[in-house]
């Protein structure tokens, strides 16, 4: 039977073309080259990425594909996403990443010294168990072999070679889906030299660009090295295009990453050789787990998997500071040696901007713009967001149906325990690139603060030790419910006027709206002080004028929307500031001030379960927050009448901090609006002679105490403090509570109120 391939002479054989290496009886998509981008072309012209041919008769005269668009539907270069991100509680806001953030979205160059890795990996907040050394010869495989299951396409992740009913499989071929080309045959054996230099002890592994192979260095003293084979180099001419395209590797040098030797050609083949890490992958480190978990998956502890990551992140950022994108980041691809990681396997690496050279990734964690646009800083994040849930969780379908997207919350239960951490989740892998986390050192920045809540969430309690946000000020310590306790935005120190804002001093929001009325420039940073001057002022338009500008200039500027939360809130408009904490929140999710501003939004709204868990969070997870957020844990449970609950929220308030006199005047303002028996006001008693209140706050307490203790008075002695009173004691008490609160009120109107109340308890005489 002859070939079925348009333009091939070869014949079937055992199902294969004895030629192309095609199936017989598939029809391939294309022999494209795997991702390159398609440029616009007339009709008739072949839409396959990267094929010069034309459509004759339906199928191309140079690939055989036939005339189908092989790309997915994705929106236009540069389009801006309305992706709104929403909580598992609450819908939100429009909104996508702040692609201007720089303090906390651009990479940040570090010197060398800050490059270095900080001990053990879990940043000092948890524990991840060091890895085993291992012995290099016995890292060598005794039968290098790609078992039949594990033979996939390097490019579409189709299975291929399988074979079937009288037909063999194959270790070599076309792939059927997309007419990539595949191998999974050994090519250097044991005892090979390759460039007379490097003698071959035997193949580590398989890759997604061929087997990789341990060598000896016989001029470097016998050191171990790695041998990785370098694809598309058929012939001598592309050969020496592909070490030459490769070579800017020798360049990369960071303690994270492996390091780059040489590049050598044996028998027309080319091979990057670099050193050799003896660890263990984190996709091994899998694989042990569900070994010793009786064959079942076993993920990693989402608190290990976010500090895996955390460690590793730096060096992906040094990658993109070199204006280079790394493309096939996933768990095989980072090594840990003890304590330590490293970024292996560079053979994907590519300029940021390169148009030309081949895109290699792995099905399930590359990004579905990478077909269309090509790789971008963004599209590695995206694959860092699929490493951390393959680590941190089973996914099943990552590679089919949910390839590009995250599966609901309630089928990543160990993820979706912590709403950060699904939130992060979301933003790294968001469909529109835009949306994403606009740098590695900005995912880091927010993994900490995630992982800050994850480990705070295993060990619940008050938080001991506090963090600084590169984001945020820390909150203020008051009381009431509003705006003003919520923490500050910190200025923007890479703004244009930066310089300009600093030098100007004025308190007072009117004067400070005065100085800021001619800038040298309108920035970002300008708009917003003016915003914040605005709000303080109570000058609601502005402060709308500047939310409109800034989000003009830039749809993804969630500091605007900070700054409409805050003036929702003034305005009571408690479902549109829930709304923008909200987007603010799954912007930033390891942030807590959008917790806490979020937390008093749902309090004031009577969201009152959404509000306690954020409050709670916020508690545990950082000693700034404790304050604020036990205030409002406070307030949430006496709205509720949990007078117990209250006082255990006020109870975290560490005695050496600046709130805890205002937490004594709350707990007394709790016990004496909610105690309901005899023995809550005497503890009321006690709890307002023991806060230190200033004299007109304490005798609105004692009156409102004593006007309670009328009722129980009645049903007997009433004991409060060291005295047992009858009612007319009470009584008495009371008037005298209502007399001083006379004297110490200013409105003469009240004045003239209390003494009344008085007057009508005292008894009537005749004299």
């Amino acid at each position: 039977m002859k070939c079925r391939q348009p333009g091939c002479t070869g014949t079937i054989v055992d199902g294969y073309c004895d030629v192309c290496g095609m199936p017989g009886s598939t029809m391939p998509v294309g022999m494209a080259v795997p991702g390159a981008r398609p440029s616009s072309r007339p009709s008739g012209n072949c839409r396959q990425p990267g094929c010069p041919g034309h459509i004759v008769d339906g199928y191309c005269d140079v690939c055989g594909s036939p005339d189908i668009d092989p790309t997915p539907v994705l929106p236009p270069a540069g389009a801006r996403s309305t992706v709104t991100r929403t909580s598992i509680h609450l819908g939100s806001t429009a909104l996508g990443s702040a692609r201007a953030t720089s303090f906390g979205g651009r990479p940040t160059r570090h010197s060398s010294a800050e490059r270095l890795t900080t001990g053990r990996i879990g940043a000092g907040l948890t524990r991840v168990p060091p890895a085993p050394a291992i012995d290099p010869a016995k890292a060598v495989l005794a039968r290098a072999e790609v078992p039949l299951d594990a033979r996939v396409c390097p490019r579409c992740g189709a299975k291929v070679g399988q074979g079937g009913d009288k037909v063999e499989s194959r270790s070599e071929g076309f792939c059927p889906a997309c007419g990539a080309p595949y191998s999974f045959t050994v090519k250097l054996r044991a005892g090979d030299v390759v460039a007379n230099q490097y003698e071959v002890v035997g193949a580590l592994a398989h890759g997604g660009m061929g087997w990789i192979y341990l060598a000896k260095d016989r001029n470097v003293s016998g050191r171990w090295v790695v041998l990785k084979g370098l694809l598309n180099t058929g012939d001598k001419d592309a050969l020496a295009a592909a070490i030459g395209e490769q070579r800017f590797l020798a360049r990369v040098e960071h303690p994270q990453i492996v390091e780059i030797y040489n590049f050598v050609t044996h028998d027309d083949a080319g091979y990057i050789v670099m050193e050799y890490v003896g660890g263990r992958s984190l996709k091994q480190l899998l694989k042990q787990r569900m070994t010793t978990n009786s064959g079942v998956a076993d993920p990693l502890p989402v608190d290990q998997a976010l500090a895996f990551l955390i460690e590793i992140l730096p060096a992906l950022g040094y990658l993109h500071e070199l204006g280079l994108l790394y493309c096939d980041f996933k768990p095989e691809n980072v090594i840990q040696v003890g304590d330590s990681l490293k970024l292996i396997d560079l053979g994907g690496v590519r300029h940021i901007g390169d148009d030309d050279s081949a895109i290699y990734g792995t099905v399930g964690f590359q990004a579905p713009e990478v077909a269309t646009l090509g790789p971008s800083v963004a599209s590695d994040i995206f694959t860092v967001g699929r490493t951390l849930m393959v680590l941190s969780a089973e996914v099943p379908g990552y590679q089919g149906e949910y390839e590009f997207r995250i599966p609901p919350a309630e089928e990543l239960p160990a993820i979706a325990a912590h709403d950060s951490l699904y939130r992060l989740l979301l933003k790294c892998c968001a469909p529109d690139p835009n949306d994403r986390f606009t740098s590695a050192e900005e995912l880091r920045l927010q993994m900490l603060g995630v992982l800050r809540e994850v480990v705070a969430a295993a060990t619940p309690g008050v938080a001991t030790t506090a963090s600084a946000s590169v984001l945020f000020e820390a909150p203020t310590v008051a009381g009431e419910r509003n705006q003003r306790q919520l923490p500050r935005l910190r200025p923007d120190p890479t703004d244009p006027q930066a310089g300009w804002l600093s030098r100007i001093s004025a308190d007072d929001p009117v004067q400070r709206l005065e100085a800021l009325a001619t800038p040298p420039a309108v920035s970002a940073q300008v708009l917003l002080a003016r915003g914040e001057a605005a709000l303080d002022a109570g000058n609601a338009k502005l402060v709308d004028e500047c939310v409109h500008r800034l989000l003009t200039n830039d749809p993804w500027e969630w500091r605007a929307v900070w700054l409409a939360g805050l003036r929702a809130l003034q305005d009571r408009d408690y479902t549109t500031a829930q709304s923008s904490f909200n987007a603010v929140y799954g912007q930033v999710p390891g942030e807590l001030a959008p917790k806490l501003a979020l937390a008093l939004a749902c309090e004031l709204g009577g969201e009152y379960d959404i509000a306690e868990d954020l409050y709670r969070i916020c508690a545990n997870t950082d000693a700034n927050y404790v304050t604020p957020a036990a205030f409002g844990l406070a307030r949430v449970r006496a709205a509720r009448n949990d007078l117990p609950g209250s006082l255990a929220a006020l109870e975290l308030v560490p005695s050496t901090s600046r709130g805890y006199p205002e937490s004594q005047r709350l707990k007394a303002q709790h016990l004496v609006t909610l105690a309901t028996d005899a023995s809550g006001l005497d503890e009321a008693f006690s709890a307002i002679t023991q806060a230190r209140l200033d004299p007109l706050a304490e005798a609105q307490y004692r009156a409102l105490l004593y006007d309670r203790a009328m009722a129980l008075a009645q049903k007997g002695p009433l004991h409060l403090g060291n005295r047992t009173l009858t009612p007319p004691m009470v009584r008495d008490e009371l008037v005298a509570a209502y007399l001083q609160l006379g004297r110490l009120t200013e409105s003469p109107e009240l004045r003239a109120g209390y003494v009344d109340l008085a007057n009508s308890l005292r008894p009537w005489s005749l004299l």
